[in-house]
This record gives structure tokens, sequence and C-alpha cells, in this order.
């Protein structure tokens, strides 16, 4: 038998080392060790199949972590089905500085179209236009670039125009956690008082 043949013979005969299932008391610490290490967003599937836990059982104790990093200067951050650690947002200038990351401010024709697309995802860029009044090309490309949105499908029209959303580097530009926690739109009663207020 050949080197190479041999070589071949032994991986084959070598088995996947089988990890125990962790004690209950010990998901969350091993869940918090797993995303720290993460250099991405880390699917819950992917997650409870890296440490042979129930999705249940993980997902209780994302919820846990979840509340735990809130006294942290860390977040949990959870978009759908993918999750993983951040630093928190009153973190941001230093982490930045430290880093030496800063990066110019988005531009408010960058910030409204962001807007748009935060609230009313999956939106196409003619849908964006129709709010803003103006051609939307460049703020586009900025999000893009900065990884703030992404193309996130087609719409079912003629043409198929693609749809924007927002993704989870809009999440921890923003200090989110999930994009739930968005605040809400003011009402339309609200908006027009606070344009009374403003041309008083």
């Amino acid at each position: 038998m050949t080197d190479d043949q041999e070589t071949q013979s032994h991986l084959k005969k070598r088995k996947p080392k089988l990890i125990e299932r962790p004690a209950p008391e010990q998901v969350l610490p091993v869940i918090e060790a797993v995303l720290f290490v993460a250099d991405q967003p880390v699917e819950v599937a992917t997650l409870a199949r890296s440490i042979n836990a129930p999705r249940d059982e993980v997902l209780r104790a994302l919820d846990a972590l979840a509340q735990q990093c809130r006294e942290r200067g860390v977040r949990l951050q959870r978009a759908g089905e993918l999750v993983q650690l951040v630093s928190a947002p009153e973190t941001a200038a230093y982490v930045e500085r430290f880093l030496g990351m800063e990066l110019p401010r988005l531009t408010d024709a960058s910030l409204e179209t962001l807007a748009i697309i935060a609230y009313r995802q999956p939106i196409a860029r003619a849908g964006i236009e129709a709010v803003r009044g103006v051609e939307c090309d460049g703020p586009i490309r900025t999000l893009l670039a900065r990884e703030l949105i992404a193309e996130v499908g087609r719409a079912p029209v003629i043409g198929r125009p693609t749809l924007f959303g927002t993704t989870v580097r809009f999440l921890e530009y923003f200090g989110l956690e999930r994009p739930d926690d968005l605040p809400p739109l003011p009402s339309a009663g609200e908006a027009i008082e606070d344009g009374d207020e403003a041309a008083i």
C-alpha cells in the first residue's frame, strides 16, 4: 500500500468526534463562547447543531443571554434566524476610536433613503423615490457599499424590480437587537402637530 492509499484509508476510518450534549446550566455559556469567536452572524440551527443541543433549548438560552447582555458592553443581536454578539451602542465611539474605523457620517439623503427602506421593506427603488420625490441612485449605492441594505428579492410585477431590505449591519450601526426594535412612526396627527410647532 502506498503512502497516499494508507492516508486515505486512515481518513476513512476516522470518525467525527462526538461532542456530548452540554448540561442545561452550561448551554448559555457555551453559546456565548461560540458567538464570541464567530466572525459573522450564526444561524440558530447551525448553533444548535454545533453544540449538540435542541433548538428550543438554544432559543431559551439566547433569550436569557440577551437579557444578561443588557447590563454589559455587548448585546445579543438577532435578525430572523441569525444571531451574533455586537458591541453595545453606548460604547460605539470608544470602540471605533480603538479600531480606527471612524467612517464619514451618512448624508441626509442616505439617512432618508435608509429610513424608508427600514420601515417599508422590502421595497423597490420606485417606491423609495415615490416617497422621497427625487431619484435615489446615489444614496442606494452608498447604503449598499456600507452594507446597511441588501437586495432581498424581486417584486412580482412587470420588469421584476429589485427589492431592498436592511441588514444585520444596519442593526449593529443603530444599536438595535432586532428589526422590531425600530421606534414606531409618529401618527399623522403627531406629525401635523410637530409641523405646526416647527412653523411657529
